[in-house]
């Protein structure tokens, strides 16, 4: 409707000039300066009016924006997205922290298996030892160290099969 009247009042601000602009021919020149006036006040009216009007409209969007924004509605909206978002942080955090436990704690479990085996490891290679010193007498110089040697290179390679293998054979030459 606003839109409707502001353009009639450019048509008629128009014809105002149109009609001063063709005033001089018909020999009145008396009017010419009073229609341009006329002209230019009809003129600003329109762009007044149109220039209000849409700051009229975009000052009604914006109240009625903010109002909706500050709706219970969107207030308990934004509340559960918030909630949502949360809830989802601290998933992803338990499981990252589900992750790292599991990490370190087979780190752990591994670190303590390696240190359970080299000091199996170690107690084997000592009760070698013992037997070969026991068993000394009964075995020639060059078994006694090629045993001897063995024992020693299985013990810092961490081979127990080898040591256990080792072991059988010493009790044998029993």
């Amino acid at each position: 409707m606003l839109i409707r009247i502001t353009l009639l009042l450019m048509f008629a601000a128009f014809a105002l000039f149109l009609s001063a602009d063709l005033l001089p021919w018909l020999a009145v020149t008396s009017l010419t300066r009073l229609l341009t006036q006329l002209g230019i006040l009809t003129l600003l009216s329109a762009f007044a009016l149109l220039l209000t009007a849409g700051l009229f409209v975009v000052i009604k969007h914006v109240i009625a924006a903010c109002s909706d924004y500050f709706s219970v509605r969107q207030r308990l909206q934004r509340r559960l997205w918030f909630i949502q978002s949360r809830q989802d942080q601290l998933k992803q955090l338990f499981y990252f922290r589900t992750v790292q436990i599991n990490y370190f704690s087979d780190r752990k479990r591994k670190q303590l298996l390696s240190a359970n085996n080299r000091k199996h490891i170690q107690s084997l290679s000592k009760a070698i030892d013992k037997d070969l010193r026991s068993m000394k007498q009964q075995l020639s110089k060059s078994t006694y160290l090629q045993l001897k040697e063995e024992n020693a290179r299985y013990r810092d390679q961490q081979k127990v099969e080898a040591l256990l293998k080792l072991q059988q054979k010493i009790t044998t030459l029993n």
